[in-house]
């Protein structure tokens, strides 16, 4: 529940529309919701202004499914991340209009109505293989309540490209900048834009990329100001960061 939802409850008990048993039910999931092997945090949007994400990978298709029977109980927009196939089909079971990013591996269902921010956040990319990256990323700032604008393949192999699209970067509000390789990508955009950018490392590179470690150091060592890093293929975090910028 977030405050509005509660400002609306105790404005429902006070106009006598519900009586106190019924609006004690709605609240007794506070702050958490204990499954053995889960407890649900039906108190984070009180708290932080979102509420909380499963992250899928290490668990079972089982505990996913409960998890999501649980919050559906809820009239909040529910986002699970690594989520494999499997685990979408067990969470269509469970509410038919449950969409799957299978690029991205999300689940995304939509059940609460929800403003969109007139600003935009900007995604870009330097290559094909950070995709699936990007789509983490979309997915998580789309079902935050905020526009979003994909730019893509635009690396430093061939920085024209990026010069084709820099209106639309620079007219974000802030700039996700997601690479692999060496990570060169953050740190030019850095320099062109007058934005926060959030670069993310992704782990696309041979050998001595080290799974996403030498574009991670780069893009700590970004000689550009303004550059902020999440963990290596984390565009979740990105996302979320981003999300609460934009909302400023």
């Amino acid at each position: 529940m977030n405050k509005e939802d509660i400002k609306e409850l105790l404005e429902s008990v006070k106009n006598n529309k519900i009586d106190i048993d019924e609006a004690l039910g709605k609240l007794e999931d506070l702050p958490f919701k204990e499954l053995g092997f889960a407890k649900i945090d039906n108190h984070r949007e009180l708290r932080v202004g979102y509420p909380e994400v499963i992250y899928c990978e290490g668990k079972t298709v089982e505990q996913v499914r409960d998890i999501v029977k649980f919050m559906l109980t809820k009239d909040n927009n529910i986002l699970g991340t690594r989520a494999s196939y499997e685990m979408y089909l067990a969470v269509k079971e469970l509410y038919n209009d449950a969409e799957y990013n299978s690029l991205g591996r999300t689940i995304t269902i939509r059940k609460k109505k929800q403003d969109v921010t007139d600003s935009y956040i900007a995604i870009v990319s330097a290559g094909t293989s950070d995709l699936p990256v990007v789509e983490e990323a979309m997915e998580t700032a789309k079902i935050l309540g905020n526009r979003v604008e994909k730019i893509t393949d635009v690396g430093v192999a061939g920085i024209h490209r990026l010069f084709s699209r820099l209106d639309i970067i620079r007219g974000a509000k802030v700039v996700i900048v997601i690479a692999g390789m060496e990570g060169a990508l953050a740190s030019v955009i850095g320099g062109l834009v007058n934005k926060p950018v959030i670069a993310v490392p992704t782990s696309v590179g041979y050998g001595a990329n080290f799974g996403g470690l030498s574009a991670l150091l780069s893009m700590l060592n970004s000689c550009a100001s303004g550059v902020s890093v999440v963990n290596i293929d984390n565009g979740f975090g990105a996302a979320y960061n981003a999300s609460i910028i934009n909302k400023l």
